[in-house]
């Protein structure tokens, strides 16, 4: 929100009239930001597959190289809100892309002169990641720079919009990209999305001034104020704690995905990837139907039952492993996909639900701490599951470690299913007293 008139529906008002799509900075950001996360997208499915086919990685090297992949939420998840704002956003965005761009493009190159080792993908991962962190915070902080006001809405709407197709169509693309060349070229073709999104982001006419430190008070406070607000409100503190267990435990199953799906079940890539885009299909369906649902069923219960739905659905993928080998086309896939279908949708469900809630809740100036906080807490766990995944894995094996991360996250749902969440139709906002817990 802002005090004063946006200079953006003064200066240029015959754009301010028309479509968000009719702003050409705009539209370029969008095809850049979408060509960003297919490439994640596509990545995020080629490398590990790269990893269990190529180079015969174990279960601990799965688990760390996810880990590796998500260690900057962990490293740099409560500052670099506050360091973003100290910058100008578009560069930051023009060298994340460069920055994965090259990293990625590397993999094919030593995979072609045969020294392509695992570790190497460890601290590729690790700067991949730490580079998206990077882009995601500034694009979404760039958005109110070159859009008016009143688009602002449908800004994001388009560019959330175009994230959860890429989810879906990343994964399809990817396994079929490795239905007919070798992994490491699939990771080629991501670095040069990078790439095509730079040229979209570099060519948006800009003029955001040098931020001057002296504008800025101290980092420590700003972190320290976000994460006060967090875990001084009783709801918030329980959304925060529920999805950070949800975080945690999701990665016992997650992590060995690939390497169930590969080797225990012995599907192909191209079928893996097929699968996954099937039932990402969920959650676009959970994006659409998110509304009405809390409408219908309530804003703080449907909190409590989506959090439910989803550690349900995650028993399905341990559950295939008991179907016949001779029927696992036929009865372990389609149990994939429905576990997949139901698992996206109701996490997106989820999510739309807490982020309004956050977004009503918190005072405009501490809205970006506000998400760091809790960024760092629920993302940054993820890092931790992927080396406590690999490690139990190959301790007790892969199935075995996904039944302890399903009936885990089960139980995890306690945090929110006795609170005032399950019994509240609807949730306060920040004029309103927060129940306590």
């Amino acid at each position: 929100m802002r005090d004063t008139t946006d200079p953006r529906d003064t200066a240029d008002a015959g754009v301010a009239s028309r479509s968000v799509w009719r702003n050409p900075s705009f539209v370029r950001l969008w095809f850049g930001e979408t060509l960003s996360q297919a490439g994640e997208q596509v990545g995020t499915f080629a490398i590990p597959v790269l990893a269990v086919l190529v180079l015969d990685a174990t279960a601990q090297e799965v688990g760390l190289l996810s880990a590796a992949e998500t260690l900057a939420f962990l490293v740099i998840g409560l500052p670099v809100g506050a360091w973003v704002d100290r910058m100008r956003k578009r560069r930051v965005m023009m060298t994340a892309d460069v920055v994965r761009a090259l990293a990625l493009a590397s993999i094919p190159l030593l995979w072609w002169l045969g020294l392509l080792q695992i570790w190497y993908l460890y601290v590729v991962g690790a700067v991949v990641g730490g580079a998206t962190v990077f882009f995601d915070v500034t694009y979404q902080s760039y958005v109110p720079r070159i859009v008016p006001s009143r688009h602002v809405t449908a800004a994001n709407s388009g560019l959330e919009t175009s994230a959860q197709v890429a989810r879906v169509g990343g994964p399809a693309a990817s396994g079929g990209l490795l239905a007919i060349m070798p992994a490491p070229l699939v990771v080629l073709a991501t670095s040069i999305g990078y790439l095509f999104s730079f040229g979209f982001v570099a060519s948006i006419r800009d003029d955001e001034p040098r931020h001057e430190k002296t504008e800025h008070s101290s980092l420590v406070r700003d972190i320290a104020e976000g994460l006060r607000f967090v875990f001084g409100n009783s709801l918030l503190r329980r959304i925060t704690m529920m999805t950070a267990s949800f975080n945690l435990f999701e990665g016992f199953v997650t992590t060995l995905l690939s390497i169930f799906v590969l080797r225990t079940l012995g599907l192909s890539p191209a079928l893996y990837g097929a699968m996954a885009a099937v039932g990402a299909v969920g959650g676009i369906l959970g994006a659409i139907g998110s509304s009405a649902l809390s409408r219908w069923i309530g804003e703080g219960r449907i909190i409590v039952v989506a959090a439910l739905l989803s550690s349900v659905a995650m028993f399905l993928v341990p559950l295939a492993a008991v179907v016949p080998k001779s029927a696992v086309v036929y009865a372990a896939v389609p149990m994939l996909v429905v576990g997949e279908f139901f698992l996206m949708f109701s996490v997106v469900v989820y999510n739309v639900a807490q982020l309004s809630f956050r977004q009503r809740i918190c005072p405009p100036p501490l809205l970006g701490r506000m998400n760091a906080s809790i960024r760092f807490v629920v993302w940054g766990v993820i890092p931790i599951s992927g080396v406590v995944t690999g490690a139990l894995g190959g301790w007790i094996g892969v199935v075995p470690t996904m039944w302890v991360g399903c009936v885990c996250g089960l139980l995890g749902c306690g945090i929110v299913v006795f609170s005032p969440l399950s019994r509240l139709r609807r949730l306060p906002d920040g004029s309103e007293t927060t129940p306590t817990a």
